[in-house]
């Protein structure tokens, strides 16, 4: 049954996997490019505040709000995939929810960095970035303490 299901759909099994594959090896080059470029008081504020600006041409502010909008959810989805299949999930997820605009999405991106293993992970790819480490705030903010332990990295 499940091998006539494979000769039926072989053709999308293949795709899929071709998917699979690229979304991995994009994964291991663009996040880490990302996560160097986050300034490294990102998370340092109990709250973001909103810029507002006056943008000249505010069609062209508009559409590349959605396009990044739309970028974001597409680099969630990835990551939500990627929390079952190969490439880094919860780095992925964080960075497509730092692009997506939505009420309390500071606290929720806190606090996903909070987690020891990711904030581990993100200052572990910092520094082989030659960029310091993010600083969380202590008053105000999720995390315990400021810079994770250096014995666990």
């Amino acid at each position: 049954m499940l091998i006539e299901l494979i000769k039926e759909h072989h053709q999308l099994i293949g795709w899929l996997g071709l998917l699979s594959v690229l979304t991995f090896f994009g994964s291991l080059l663009i996040i880490p490019w990302i996560i160097a470029r986050i300034p490294v008081d990102y998370f340092q504020y109990e709250k973001r505040n909103p810029i507002h600006t006056q943008s000249p041409r505010p069609l062209l502010s508009k559409s590349l709000n959605i396009l990044k909008n739309i970028l974001g959810w597409l680099f969630i989805l990835a990551g939500l995939g990627m929390l079952f299949l190969p490439g880094q999930g919860m780095l992925t997820v964080l960075i497509g929810m730092m692009m997506i605009n939505f009420p309390g999405k500071y606290r929720l991106e806190k606090k996903i960095l909070c987690r020891p293993s990711v904030l581990r992970a993100i200052n572990w790819i910092r520094t082989r970035s030659k960029r310091p480490p993010l600083t969380v705030s202590r008053n105000g903010g999720l995390c315990e303490s400021k810079i994770p332990d250096q014995e666990a990295l």
